[in-house]
């Protein structure tokens, strides 16, 4: 068990999410080095259906811990299911996604079994004696710091989404699969959750995302964000906010890209009337291309910007998206 790597996948109403995949292919490349088995922990409802996918894209040993209470996520429940499965099986490693989820549920677990951390790192390495160490930007995006553990494994780590390339899935895999039988009593579940309420203008998780199209003060007011709405919809991405769009109540809290809001790593960022405040230069500083629309030649986001647009986004983003529909039509 010393050498083994667990990841613990996340689904979302019945799919799997793309960071579950993600872990997969960092855990695979993990498992081979260190000679262990990659095993995938699940909770929630009606999980059996995932077994294949998750033998096909790496896992060696699937543990499904189904239960009804377990189909919303619960940091408490979760982290003492976790802890009762690492208590009787401890692998060397143990990986979640630095999403939503994960940044809430890894330190309550490594808080609670007295285990060493390290939160949204972007890349994993084995040394000789196969200790890990991780990059894991810091300072707002303008420094990587280099972590390594000490103290009793598993050591635990999150991984920044869409960072990592997802292989080719291989079908001919397989894997032993595990629905263990905890007993978490009443005290597990010191809360619950009573309805889900989701923002109708959401097609995909900014995390998830490869095309984020975001707005900032530029954007003037609500109503216009629906430029930045059919432009995402042609390109398939999805629509960010600048923290000052957000605190003027144009976009949810759920549309924040920054410090403060979501950190992505899209394939491509399109600022729109975004300034770029160090705050939000952070949350996209690992996107592979940033494009910067703004009139103000001197905003600071054109110093990050792959390419600047200096014009009207008004009459920029309408011609944008155009042209990509055209584009986009002919092949």
């Amino acid at each position: 068990m010393g050498s083994d790597i667990w990841i613990v996948g996340e689904q979302r109403e019945g799919h799997l999410r793309r960071i579950t995949l993600e872990l997969l292919s960092e855990g695979r490349r993990l498992a081979d080095l260190t000679q262990g088995k990659l095993w995938a922990v699940m909770l929630g409802e009606g999980l059996s259906c995932h077994t294949e996918t998750l033998t096909h894209f790496g896992a060696d040993r699937v543990i499904l811990l189904s239960d009804p209470r377990f189909s919303s996520y619960e940091g408490g429940a979760y982290a003492r299911a976790l802890s009762m499965l690492l208590s009787s099986n401890p692998p060397a490693i143990l990986l979640m996604g630095a999403t939503s989820l994960g940044k809430d549920l890894a330190p309550r677990l490594a808080a609670r079994m007295g285990l060493g951390l390290a939160s949204d790192c972007i890349s994993f390495a084995l040394g000789k004696g196969a200790e890990l160490t991780a990059i894991r930007p810091i300072y707002a995006g303008k420094a990587l710091a280099t972590v390594k553990w000490e103290g009793r494994k598993p050591w635990v780590a999150t991984l920044r989404p869409n960072v990592t390339s997802l292989p080719e899935p291989d079908l001919s895999r397989s894997a032993e699969v595990e629905e263990p039988k905890l007993e978490l009593g009443p005290e597990a579940w010191k809360s619950r959750v009573l309805e889900v309420v989701r923002d109708a203008t959401a097609t995909l998780d900014l995390t998830e995302a490869e095309i984020i199209v975001s707005g900032g003060r530029g954007m003037k007011g609500p109503e216009n964000f629906t430029l930045l709405e059919d432009l995402a919809r042609v390109l398939n991405g999805a629509v960010g906010a600048s923290r000052a769009a957000v605190d003027a109540g144009w976009r949810g809290h759920q549309s924040q890209v920054g410090q403060t809001g979501k950190v992505v790593s899209p394939k491509l960022y399109i600022a729109c009337g975004i300034s770029g405040s160090v705050q939000h230069l952070a949350g996209i500083s690992s996107a592979k291309f940033v494009v910067a629309i703004n009139k103000d030649s001197e905003a600071p986001i054109f110093k990050v910007a792959d390419y600047g647009i200096v014009d009207d986004l008004f009459t920029t983003i309408p011609l944008l998206t155009q042209e990509f529909k055209r584009l986009l039509d002919t092949h």
